[in-house]
């Protein structure tokens, strides 16, 4: 491998990241549908954990999905120091968000929880180890 190959911005890494963990979240979605009974509950308007559904919960739904898709984009342009700890904060909080969906899941959502927990924590780990010079 060579030098250049080697040598990956922190700022692409990051974004990969984040763009890693939202195909996660839509996988996790989407397999979720296929529980046996989970249609019913949508038809019937309900949204486990948070019960029915309201325009409020799906407002919250909303942001909190689209802070990961944002953050795509935003690691590539935002300058270092906000990038750099908006990257740990946002990736804590989604860690210990996945977290906390994760007791009584299935196997898979367990599976997928692993995975954004650890592309999360790598967000941190980048962003709070990215050196000074790489701003330049």
């Amino acid at each position: 491998m060579d030098k250049a190959e080697a040598r990956i911005p922190v700022r692409i890494k990051l974004s990969a990241l984040w763009a890693s963990v939202m195909f996660c979240y839509i996988y996790g979605d989407y397999f979720w549908l296929y529980m046996p009974g989970k249609l019913a509950e949508m038809l019937a308007g309900k949204m486990p954990p948070f019960g029915p559904v309201t325009q409020g919960v799906l407002l919250t739904t909303t942001i909190l999905m689209t802070i990961p898709s944002l953050m795509i984009f935003l690691s590539l342009v935002l300058r270092r120091a906000p990038n750099r700890w908006l990257n740990i904060v946002l990736g804590a909080v989604y860690s210990l968000f996945v977290l906390a969906t994760m007791p009584g899941a299935w196997a898979f959502y367990l599976f997928l929880g692993a995975v954004d927990i650890a592309l999360t924590s790598a967000i941190v780990w980048y962003a709070w180890s990215w050196p000074a010079q790489a701003a330049a």
